[in-house]
């Protein structure tokens, strides 16, 4: 049997998840089991995701087993609003927020398999979740720069769309020093080539359009976004153009 095999038949023939879960987390250590995760998100009922969403961040902090847990609760509500139980966007929201990366994660997971199932309803949530903190930004970031979910380009356009909104909300955070936004910035960082490389013509003028600011957070973005071989697959002449702005 393959571990996906063996997760499935024990969760699907035994009711004590939580023990399971703790025991097969890969926590601590630098990655969690992201199959075994796939699986109960998969798998779960809301009794279960909100017995997981129990383990806080004072009981389950970063790196240990209930910080698995509590990815698990997270990621499953996308798993409950994908089937209408649309009242929990709410507390997803507030998962966003999280002090712990991995629960973070977990939301972005959620928005994804919301995505998968009806992106336009999808995007209607995420308008305000793009005007909130840089954590929330972060989540839109995340969440929606997905290849599975941006192969259509009315997609693509609207997240380029998206990005284009939270790029120029930049000026607006003021401390840009503190974990929010280094956050933001990182997932920026890769999030804005995935979106580019679904519909070139527009990411291009977008990536060009970025360029004239007189920023040195977003030039940053800019030249971690060049460092992908995405870029280079999609136009290696254009791309090392870029790259010489940045010298020049």
């Amino acid at each position: 049997m393959t571990k996906r095999e063996l997760h499935t038949t024990y969760l699907e023939n035994n009711s004590n998840w939580l023990d399971y879960l703790m025991e097969h987390s890969g926590l601590p250590g630098p990655r969690a089991d992201l199959e075994l995760l796939q699986i109960v998100s998969e798998l779960g009922d809301e009794q279960f995701f909100m017995e997981c969403l129990e383990y806080d961040e004072t009981v389950a902090p970063t790196n240990t087993p209930g910080e698995f847990i509590a990815t698990c609760g997270v990621t499953g509500l996308g798993t409950l609003i994908s089937s209408g139980m649309i009242q929990h966007y709410e507390l997803l929201r507030k998962y966003a927020s999280d002090s712990r990366w991995r629960v973070r994660e977990g939301v972005a997971f959620a928005l994804q398999i919301i995505g998968k199932k009806d992106f336009d309803s999808l995007i209607v949530r995420l308008r305000d979740w793009k005007n909130g903190n840089p954590f929330e930004k972060r989540a839109v970031v995340a969440g929606l720069c997905e290849p599975v979910l941006i192969k259509q380009k009315n997609n693509a356009l609207t997240v380029l769309e998206f990005l284009e909104d939270i790029f120029d909300s930049i000026d607006m955070i003021p401390e840009r020093r503190d974990e929010p936004f280094r956050v933001l910035k990182k997932g920026l960082g890769y999030g804005l080539s995935v979106a580019m490389v679904a519909y070139p013509q527009k990411g291009k003028a977008l990536f060009e359009k970025l360029l004239l600011k007189q920023d040195s957070d977003i030039h940053w973005i800019l030249k971690e976004n060049l460092k992908k071989k995405r870029l280079v697959r999609m136009d290696q002449d254009w791309t090392s153009g870029m790259k010489s702005a940045f010298i020049n």
